[in-house]
């Protein structure tokens, strides 16, 4: 607004720099009008709010936040996060259902059932891994959001002093950093998000996210939030059932507090294979790797005779690959010179390939070949499956 009129709408996406972001658009605008200031600070609305006071004359001059054109902006609708579904035969309000959002809820239902007959101790955790579903607005970028994922969570109750989550959470933070390491997720990908407080769920007391740097930028991954004890007292009000602990040490009761570490299996799968991805010239040719962790790699070992004309290299390579196969996941191939499937196997991520060659026939050897070094050793049987135990298991 100018010292004596509006001047013009505004619309900005909600944001940590809307305020500044919105001065800029609107001096942008008033100057295009050939309007001077004086201006008036700006003063910005929640449109969902302020949409109500607003006649269709002054909504029409409302522009869009994505093109800045005014009369392209529908009205705020409700929309329900949530798929809604019916059980039984019957179609009306009392047969509603909705698919879960996430899974932590089943986990809070049968606190007091785990807890007792399991014979647990605060602090102790309940982790569960299932379908979740969210009706996202704008599913996108490959399996990173979707409307139906798998997701894996934990809650981990520990007692409610004001003393013991942040001791609890900055643990289970570094306890999923260096699990996520473990598995082959590369640390310079890897970022720590700490939620501001302004941020933060209405229950959290604290909340930090584990981003990745994706090929399509920087996203949440995992996330470790102290929930307090909200979601048990929920229910527990609702149900009309106690959850509240008995502590054997001090004879008190209460409703025990909850460190919450989150992710996606879908989204961890992005991870991983962005992380293993990898290109590199050797001898003057592109080679193409997937360097999964051992522990990760869908394909564990490949087995190769080095001929495949020669009856008594075959049988040997086929009896060390159905003993293999008893303990690993293994691929018997045969297809095509020594060379191209060793490449193959770096396609696929197979950390080690063994290959059986005429010496083997003398000196029960065989030649083990790493796929990231591409170093090769010698090994016999014994220490080969020691040595897979040691990288794999």
């Amino acid at each position: 607004e100018s010292s004596e009129e509006a001047v013009c709408y505004v619309s900005i996406m909600e944001s940590d720099t809307m305020q500044s972001e919105a001065t800029k658009v609107a001096l942008k605008k008033a100057k295009t009008l050939g309007v001077s200031g004086p201006f008036q600070p700006l003063k910005l609305q929640d449109l969902t709010v302020a949409v109500s006071e607003l006649s269709e004359e002054a909504y029409s001059q409302i522009p869009s936040p994505a093109t800045g054109l005014p009369g392209h902006l529908t009205r705020p609708r409700d929309f329900n996060l949530m798929f809604q579904t019916s059980v039984g035969a019957m179609s009306d309000a009392s047969a509603v259902a909705y698919l879960r959002p996430e899974t932590a809820q089943g986990i809070f239902t049968n606190f007091a059932n785990v807890q007792r007959t399991a014979r647990m101790k605060v602090p102790f955790g309940i982790a569960q891994i299932g379908k979740a579903f969210r009706n996202e607005i704008t599913p996108r970028n490959f399996i990173f959001r979707s409307r139906e994922f798998e997701q894996m969570e934990l809650e981990y109750f520990i007692p409610p002093d004001d003393d013991a989550w942040p001791k609890f959470h900055a643990e289970w933070i570094e306890t999923c950093w260096d699990w996520l390491k473990s598995i082959g997720l590369r640390e310079d990908l890897m970022f720590r998000c700490v939620h501001e407080d302004h941020k933060l769920a209405h229950y959290a007391r604290a909340c930090t996210d584990v981003t990745f740097k994706f090929p399509f930028g920087t996203q949440e991954l995992m996330g470790v939030a102290a929930r307090g004890n909200f979601d048990l007292t929920q229910h527990s009000q609702h149900s009309g059932k106690s959850l509240d602990y008995l502590d054997p040490t001090t004879n008190t009761k209460y409703i025990p507090h909850v460190i919450e570490p989150s992710i996606g299996v879908d989204r961890l799968f992005l991870a991983l294979m962005t992380s293993a991805y990898a290109e590199e010239m050797v001898e003057g040719e592109k080679r193409t790797v997937m360097r999964f962790h051992p522990s990760v790699a869908p394909i564990k070992v490949a087995v190769f005779p080095l001929v495949n004309n020669n009856p008594d290299i075959s049988s040997l390579a086929r009896n060390l690959f159905q003993k293999l196969q008893q303990r690993y996941m293994c691929e018997f191939d045969t297809a095509g010179a020594i060379g191209r499937r060793y490449r193959r196997a770096d396609e696929a991520g197979t950390p080690f390939c063994v290959t059986v060659d005429f010496d083997s026939l003398d000196k029960q050897t065989f030649t083990v070949r790493f796929r990231d070094s591409m170093k090769q050793l010698r090994m016999t049987t014994d220490e080969l499956l020691v040595f897979l135990g040691k990288e794999i298991d």
